[in-house]
């Protein structure tokens, strides 16, 4: 089991930045990739950014250059800076990981919200 806790999301005006923190606890020594998605009102989740235990990083084509995903040196916490915020980037913003013999990411926390006004 996984415990995901997610924060750092707010208000924020357009063109300003934040940064998202998950704190993985549990049995962290099965995780295998790490990553953020978002759910915004009336659309489908959709995975943002991940990242794996090698450090090898993948962006959703349409927000590379704008997100960063990393983590510290523990591999515990995962962080995800968004840069230049647009009101389309209001969202729940969720941590998930990937862990040992799973496909997918099967471990998911509650979610925190980010509003970007314009």
């Amino acid at each position: 089991q996984v415990q995901l806790v997610e924060s750092g999301g707010g208000l924020v005006q357009a063109g300003g930045s934040l940064r998202l923190s998950c704190a993985a606890s549990g049995s962290i020594f099965s995780i295998r990739a790490m990553g953020w998605a978002r759910q915004a009102p009336g659309k489908q989740r959709e995975l943002v950014a991940t990242i794996t235990s090698d450090g090898v990083t993948g962006y959703a084509d349409s927000l590379k250059g704008r997100f960063t995903i990393s983590t510290n040196n523990a591999k515990n916490t995962v962080y995800l800076q968004i840069n230049s915020l647009k009101p389309e980037d209001t969202a729940v913003y969720y941590c998930a990981v990937r862990t040992s013999g799973s496909a997918r990411y099967n471990y998911w926390g509650q979610g925190t919200q980010v509003t970007v006004s314009s």
